[in-house]
């Protein structure tokens, strides 16, 4: 299946707390790029399914409004914030291991039908069920540099009034996805991921599964676990607000 543009990117996700007291971790993980245009494809692996149970699979029901057909979901909003669609749509996440899977954060890069980059959606999970994610224009080719206010309750050690600086480095060979926090004074929090990408087929994902520990784990017990030494080491924690009417928040190109 070298043909596909899906592909497997294991590699390393890092996260440190600046202030007010620092706090880091570094673990492994893999992550998927999967082209929506090629989901039923992907069907044809014995180790991955879609919307199915398995070693590795993928479900549409996970992401989003969790109706379904990814692809027309994020057109029409693109086409709500007035930015061009219509190419293909690849989206970034961790895949379902034995049925289960927990995405902090996961990436949609968002083509015009002439296969430029236009936009980039940024879905946000939290441990309470609820999500929200951030559209924002892509201007020009190479590494994308973005920002948006935080809109969205994510962790319970962590302020609202902050802001987040997206640095994009789009699937190729690597990929590597960069969010720093900043609150009025500076720098609160930085996390990155960064992985090479392995051609997806059943070799390479029972290689991935077999080497990711933390993955078969886990996502959830790893947060939940870093949590405990963040409020072990004197944290408060932060009241929990309403999550956005919107689903969506957009932002501008170039705002950084």
């Amino acid at each position: 299946m070298s043909d596909l543009v899906s592909g497997l990117y294991p590699g390393i996700v890092t996260h440190g707390r600046l202030k007010p007291r620092p706090h880091r971790l570094r673990y492994r993980i893999f992550m998927l790029l999967i082209d929506l245009d090629e989901i039923e494809t992907l069907g044809r692996l014995k180790l991955f399914r879609t919307e199915r149970f398995a070693l590795t699979s993928f479900a549409q029901k996970d992401h989003l409004s969790g109706t379904g057909d990814l692809k027309a979901e994020v057109a029409r909003h693109l086409a709500e914030a007035g930015i061009e669609g219509g190419g293909p749509v690849r989206l970034l996440c961790m895949p379902r291991i034995l049925g289960g899977v927990f995405n902090p954060l996961s990436v949609y890069f968002c083509h015009r039908a002439d296969g430029a980059l236009s936009a980039v959606l940024y879905e946000v999970n939290n441990t309470f069920g609820d999500r929200h994610s951030y559209l924002i224009p892509v201007e020009g080719p190479g590494v994308i540099r973005q920002g948006i206010d935080k809109g969205f309750y994510v962790s319970p050690f962590m302020d609202m009034d902050l802001a987040y600086g997206f640095r994009i480095t789009p699937p190729g060979e690597r990929v590597a996805v960069a969010v720093d926090v900043s609150d009025a004074e500076g720098p609160v929090l930085n996390a990155a991921f960064a992985g090479e990408r392995v051609e997806l087929t059943d070799r390479a994902i029972w290689r991935a599964w077999a080497s990711h520990p933390l993955m078969t784990l886990g996502v959830m017990a790893a947060i939940h676990w870093e949590a405990l030494k963040i409020w072990l080491k004197g944290e408060r924690l932060r009241p929990r607000p309403k999550a956005p009417v919107r689903p969506v928040t957009v932002g501008a190109a170039g705002h950084f």
